[in-house]
């Protein structure tokens, strides 16, 4: 992949719902978050991470418990990111492994797993 254009960092942040916290940085883009990100929140770090996925472009994408480590505020402002990414980024195929129903509500496909083995295949929920 081409090293990203400054337009396509801040357009992958925007789907991300990360434009708007980033340009109330002190140096907005340009601005030293620490080692792993330690100055950022858990929802801060997460719109990152999928901005950084999506100037990845990878083939798949496997987003593990996105959602399930953070705040109902933030859980909304991510959710609402990966709904974005899924439904801009049709062309690949997105692996979401999740505990609630609402990180999965607009996949095509849900397949419910247990003892590791697929137990039921069902069309999604929109």
């Amino acid at each position: 992949m081409d090293k990203p254009t400054q337009q396509d960092i801040e357009e992958a942040a925007k789907m991300a719902n990360a434009h708007g916290f980033i340009t109330k940085f002190p140096d907005g883009y340009d601005t030293q978050v620490g080692m792993k990100g330690e100055q950022l929140s858990g929802g801060q770090k997460q719109r990152i991470a999928i901005a950084r996925a999506i100037l990845k472009n990878p083939n798949t994408l496997l987003l593990d418990e996105a959602t399930s480590a953070l705040d109902s505020e933030s859980e909304k402002v991510v959710q609402e990111a990966l709904d974005k990414v899924v439904v801009a980024l049709k062309r690949r195929t997105t692996i979401i492994i999740a505990h609630r129903l609402s990180t999965i509500r607009k996949a095509d496909k849900i397949c419910v797993v247990s003892g590791g083995e697929i137990h039921r295949v069902v069309l999604g929920l929109r």
